[in-house]
């Protein structure tokens, strides 16, 4: 495909022209989980992985249902990212004592090492996305991003909540 095919374009598809604001978020989305995917590859982590962790390093060991449920994603998709950051030695999995049907994960001394570069990503991409941006216009994009977070919540339904962190936390 070269860069003339329709599909690479950066104007919007002829079918969402009612949704110019739609466009540009799914757009900043999807630019922005490549450029997070690019710098948390140095790291050895995948999209997501990330916020895996960081739940983690706030909780400590947490069960993997209520992970699952505070991370918002479905449990088949938390279970193999679980299983590869397990086989990368990220994160241990063990039977939690207060019910050995339920089963705890905790990041390792591998996986809370990584905390100062995901700070490092997180904050260097900060900067990526909001360049030339006065602190004020800063501001002013995190406030109206909260409204449409807001606006859209209801009709995500469940999926679109703020989930709750895992007990304990």
């Amino acid at each position: 495909m070269s860069g003339t095919d329709p599909v690479c374009t950066e104007t919007a598809p002829s079918a969402a022209h009612g949704g110019p604001v739609s466009v540009a978020l799914a757009r900043v989305a999807r630019m922005h989980r490549i450029a997070a995917g690019r710098r948390l590859r140095e790291l050895g982590l995948y999209p997501g992985q990330e916020m895996m962790m960081m739940r983690l390093w706030d909780c400590g060991p947490v069960r993997q249902s209520e992970l699952i449920q505070s991370l918002g994603l479905d449990a088949s998709t938390v279970t193999k990212m679980l299983q590869r950051m397990e086989h990368c030695g990220l994160v241990l999995r063990r039977p939690d004592p207060a019910d050995r049907r339920a089963v705890l994960v905790e990041a390792t001394d591998e996986g809370r090492s990584l905390r100062a570069g995901v700070e490092g990503v997180w904050s260097d991409l900060e900067q990526a996305s909001l360049s030339g941006l006065a602190p004020d216009d800063r501001a002013e994009l995190q406030r109206l991003l909260g409204l449409v977070a807001d606006n859209l919540r209801e009709e995500a339904g469940e999926a679109g909540e703020c989930p709750a962190p895992p007990r304990g936390c």
